[in-house]
């Protein structure tokens, strides 16, 4: 019987990953977290890398973990990874000067900051819808785990976002971030997701 690996051929790009890359999951992934999943990574060193799922909405709201929230429009929380899964973080497109302590990601990008100053804002009217995103978790690899499992095609990388991050989400964003890849990478996108079933 032929093997599926000879069938459906996966390779990765040979970009190399940097902070504000995007990390783009193998078509054939049955990992319950990052089945057709896109990575942000919001740090990347020789000593690990951290990052956040973003096209993983879940049930949850933000709303149902704050009393002052309560009577603000619905903040939902995507699901980040699977470390540290009971602890919510943010990225946002505010900036220092209203979020003291965030780390830039980029140009547009912030990671964390200073929550409290976050709540304030929200709660003295100010919309974030586009602006930040709650995640529950993260996704984190060790000094050289990340390169291995490029090395081993888990992830194709990317440089160039298909829409705004902050309003990412569904299987729609992932083959779009594929499709931004290249004419090579167009098979993924229409690759079953457990090729055993079909």
């Amino acid at each position: 019987m032929a093997s599926y690996k000879n069938i459906f051929k996966i390779t990765n790009n040979d970009t190399l990953p940097i902070q504000g890359s995007l990390l783009i999951s193998e078509p054939f992934s049955r990992d319950a977290y990052f089945q057709r999943s896109v990575v942000l990574l919001v740090e990347h060193t020789i000593h690990g890398s951290m990052g956040f799922i973003v096209n993983k909405k879940t049930d949850l709201t933000v709303n149902s973990f704050f009393d002052e929230f309560e009577l603000c429009p619905k903040m939902p929380i995507y699901l980040g990874g699977p470390v540290s899964a009971n602890h919510l973080f943010f990225i946002h497109s505010l900036g220092e000067q209203i979020l003291p302590d965030s780390l830039r990601i980029n140009e547009s990008l912030y990671f964390d900051g200073n929550f409290e100053a976050l709540k304030r804002y929200i709660t003295s009217g100010h919309s974030i819808e586009g602006k930040v995103k709650f995640f529950l978790g993260y996704s984190g690899w060790s000094e050289g785990q990340l390169a291995r499992e490029i090395k081993h095609n888990s992830w194709a990388v990317s440089r160039t976002m298909a829409t705004d991050i902050l309003t990412a989400e569904g299987e729609e964003y992932w083959k779009n971030s594929v499709k931004l890849l290249g004419k090579d990478f167009l098979a993924w996108t229409k690759y079953p997701k457990d090729p055993y079933l079909n």
